[in-house]
């Protein structure tokens, strides 16, 4: 039997999916919540009393910091290799001029105050150094970290790793999903993915996944607020340090890890669908659905054997 948890943490929902074999939910589940608020404590740049804000506020100077972060921190210093850097932490400073600076509940409705006129120039991560053996980072006078999506995946692979005992797991951090496996009995867990700007709607496709795998989408539809008259989202292009000006509004990748799916879902929305699907294809561990702004559902050759059979040819 399959149980379920739904909550708010990160400032997106949760769900947490555990087929156990059992009526009985496992008691483990939930701590769940109180795992993530811990994890937010620690990662969120909107508490100001949290480890990454202390982080942050000590820029240019060597800061120690706990082992959570310091995973969070190699792992993105991955995505950044693995996505030629176009998915870094290091664009907190131009999410926050175009007006991404507290919790996204907040902006909903607001027409902000225009930021400045040229673009947040972004700092690579490769001018931040840290000390393996003290367990430092030092940022850059001036520089700040923001980690987002690579948390979520992170925290989705952690809740996974800690209940995968009690069955098959699926976690759901916001779109970035971790899964333990095929159900118990062997079916596929089945993920649906939403159209956008009408989630309301339904899903335009279901993908079916029976591997211990990651699965992420990266969309422009829902987190998008007006700032001077101008439309904004929150995937910035690392080279522009502005909004990623592309023609995906929603790519959805299937990956060996969340975090790899979610920093290679952005990454294909930021490049765009041609040049996108194109990268998606040179890597033979990923396959990706892409949603276009004018509707049309561009899939690469790998994503066919997750579809309904139908669309299998």
């Amino acid at each position: 039997m399959t149980h379920q948890i739904q909550f708010r943490a990160m400032g997106t929902d949760m769900l947490l999916c555990v087929d156990n074999g059992s009526e009985v939910p496992p008691t483990e589940m939930a701590e769940v919540p109180l795992w993530f608020e811990a994890w937010e404590q620690t990662l969120s740049r909107f508490r100001i009393t949290s480890e990454l804000s202390r982080l942050n506020q000590n820029s240019g100077q060597p800061v120690a910091v706990s082992e959570t972060l310091w995973q969070i921190f190699h792992a993105a210093l991955q995505a950044e290799r693995k996505t030629d850097g176009l998915v870094t932490p290091t664009i907190a400073n131009a999410v926050i001029e175009i007006g991404y600076d507290r919790d996204f509940s907040e902006l909903t409705g607001q027409n902000l105050s225009p930021g400045q006129s040229a673009a947040t120039q972004v700092t690579p991560l490769e001018f931040v150094s840290w000390d393996e053996a003290t367990r430092t980072i030092y940022m850059p006078a001036g520089a700040y970290l923001d980690f987002g999506g690579i948390a979520k995946g992170w925290a989705a692979e952690q809740v996974v790793a800690r209940i995968k005992h009690h069955g098959s797991v699926l976690m759901n951090c916001g779109g970035d999903i971790s899964l333990s496996g095929a159900l118990l009995d062997g079916s596929p867990w089945e993920i649906g993915v939403f159209k956008p700007f009408d989630r309301a709607s339904g899903y335009v496709e279901m993908l079916f996944l029976d591997h211990a795998c990651g699965v992420a989408t990266s969309a422009t539809d829902r987190r998008r607020w007006v700032q001077g008259g101008i439309l904004r989202h929150h995937i910035i292009n690392p080279r522009t340090g502005s909004p990623a000006f592309t023609d995906v509004v929603s790519a959805t990748v299937i990956a060996p890890t969340a975090i790899d799916a979610e920093s290679a879902a952005k990454s294909v929305l930021i490049r765009g669908s041609q040049a996108g699907l194109a990268w998606v294809e040179d890597d033979a561990d990923l396959a990706a659905l892409l949603i276009l702004e004018n509707g049309q559902i561009l899939y690469s050759q790998r994503m066919g054997k997750y579809l309904p059979l139908p669309n299998n040819g």
